[in-house]
């Protein structure tokens, strides 16, 4: 954590300001454009809940005390202030995009790198935008697991300490699902944003590629990364993800029909399924859109083996193009991640990361929402343009069951990560190979407690059609926005 500084030694927030903790962030935006309440001393309530649950659950690997006091407090003198829409909002970014003044080291004791010079694009729009970063996040090295942890540490899942809050956003999600940030900025290479949601409770968009400005490591994984939010509520993702796209925040127009949405429960992976609290939820979600005056066909997507083995690939190679990127010692890597970059290495000589296997994924996804990519408005004719079927989205699981043990996966082979990673998660990382959007959504909570997702994709141009459907699934079954356990806006007995 920062060192003491001048703001930094005030006294705790205020009443009126520790009452904002756990407030959706369009509403602590409306707060501090108005003027009701400052930026510092929402930001320095924020900080209080941060050292209160933090030493739980790790979200955090930097705590920005002073420098996040002091960007508020340039927030409250701002000209600017009346017109941010994050005004005053504390937000976390994940540990794999520069955050000026921050070291960023991609989750790896390897990184020794000094403080970035400037800020990702990303990060500056958010601060443009009058976002406060209040610390950056954990994540697992080199961003390739699906469990989030490090020598000496592992990150907790706020809804069950003993489980893992996915990955590798997950000190993303785990700060937000615990109130500690009413938003966090993470990314999605292989369902990095969209696992997390599902973990944690929380709502999350994977954009279509070129939305946001990826930037990340080497290549953004030969294409597959894109950033993105976690958020609690759809207004509040709706609005993130505008200004990391450099657009206005706008309400997501409705569609001027009943949408058709496919479903598709078959695992990508062989032998693996959803489990019967994950089915269950995703049958609740169809009979909620069948009510609606929605349209749910079954229907299986084109994903083959060859277009597995694509995003496989870039995997693979992910690891070892971003080692060489950041400069690290392959010697001071975990040992799975130097197998992983060792493997990723054959498999960017031998010449298997290659363009047109995402094309043609890519054109047959296109293809099976019967739908041009230059013509995806929510209100799109039923028929496509060859007069076929069309389909609005595709309604799926996300997990197979609940999170992964939160327990120090770096310790196990990459074998036994790379397996566990299959078996939990295997409807993700096709939507990033087809540079496709993809969200996912709170469904319900599993009989243990635990919260359950499903996932909505669509065909390119479909984010505000996701984030309409989302906002409508938010409507019909409001879901609990933060872990009870850490819930900052129930008063303890």
């Amino acid at each position: 954590m920062d060192a003491s500084g001048a703001l930094d030694r005030a006294p705790s927030a205020p009443a009126s300001a520790a009452r904002t903790v756990g407030l959706p962030a369009t509403e602590i935006a409306r707060l501090v454009r108005s003027g009701e309440v400052t930026a510092v001393d929402i930001v320095r309530a924020h900080l209080d809940h941060i050292d209160a649950v933090d030493a739980r659950i790790g979200a955090f690997r930097v705590v920005r005390r002073e420098a996040a006091l002091a960007e508020a407090h340039a927030v409250d003198t701002a000209l600017t202030r009346f017109a941010l829409p994050l005004a005053g909002v504390p937000i976390a970014v994940k540990d794999n995009v520069a955050v000026a003044g921050e070291t960023c080291t991609d989750g790896s004791a390897a990184r020794t790198a000094g403080p970035e010079s400037r800020d990702h694009p990303v990060v500056a729009r958010l601060r443009k935008a009058g976002a406060v970063i209040v610390g950056i996040t954990r994540v697992p090295e080199l961003c390739l697991y699906a469990a989030t942890d490090a020598p000496g540490t592992v990150t907790r899942n706020p809804w069950d300490t003993a489980r893992s809050p996915a990955g590798s956003s997950g000190g993303s999600a785990a700060a937000v699902a615990s109130g500690a940030v009413p938003l966090a900025h993470g990314n999605d290479g292989m369902g990095s944003l969209r696992l997390p949601a599902a973990a944690c409770g929380l709502v999350t968009l994977k954009a279509g590629t070129g939305v946001v400005p990826a930037g990340l490591g080497a290549d953004s994984w030969s294409g597959m990364g894109v950033n993105g939010a976690l958020a609690t509520t759809v207004a509040d993702l709706v609005v993130a993800q505008a200004v990391m796209a450099g657009e206005a925040a706008t309400q997501p127009a409705a569609p001027d029909r009943p949408l058709r949405i496919a479903l598709s429960t078959r695992s990508p992976v062989p032998g693996v399924r959803a489990d019967e609290p994950t089915r269950a939820a995703v049958d609740a979600v169809v009979a909620l859109l069948a009510a609606a005056g929605h349209t749910v066909v079954r229907r299986e997507p084109p994903i083959t083996p060859g277009a597995a083995a694509g995003a496989i690939a870039r995997w693979m190679a992910g690891a070892h193009d971003d080692a060489e990127h950041l400069g690290l010692d392959r010697r001071a890597l975990q040992p799975r991640s130097r197998t992983h970059a060792r493997i990723g290495r054959v498999v960017r000589r031998a010449g298997l990361v290659r363009p047109r296997t995402a094309e043609r994924f890519r054109e047959r996804m296109v293809a099976f929402f019967g739908q041009e990519a230059s013509a995806q408005g929510p209100g799109s004719s039923v028929r496509g343009p060859g007069g076929g079927e069309v389909l609005d989205v595709l309604l799926s699981p996300v997990t197979t069951g609940p999170p992964l043990a939160a327990r120090p996966w770096h310790e196990r082979s990459f074998l036994a990560n790379v397996t566990a990673n299959a078996r939990w998660a295997p409807w993700t990382a096709a939507w990033n190979l087809a540079g496709l959007p993809a969200a996912v959504v709170p469904a319900g909570v599993r009989p243990d407690g635990l919260p359950v997702g499903v996932q909505f994709g669509g065909p390119p141009g479909a984010e505000g059609r996701l984030l309409w459907l989302a906002g409508e699934l938010e409507r019909l079954q409001p879901w609990r926005r933060h872990a009870p356990v850490f819930d900052p806006t129930v008063t303890p007995a």
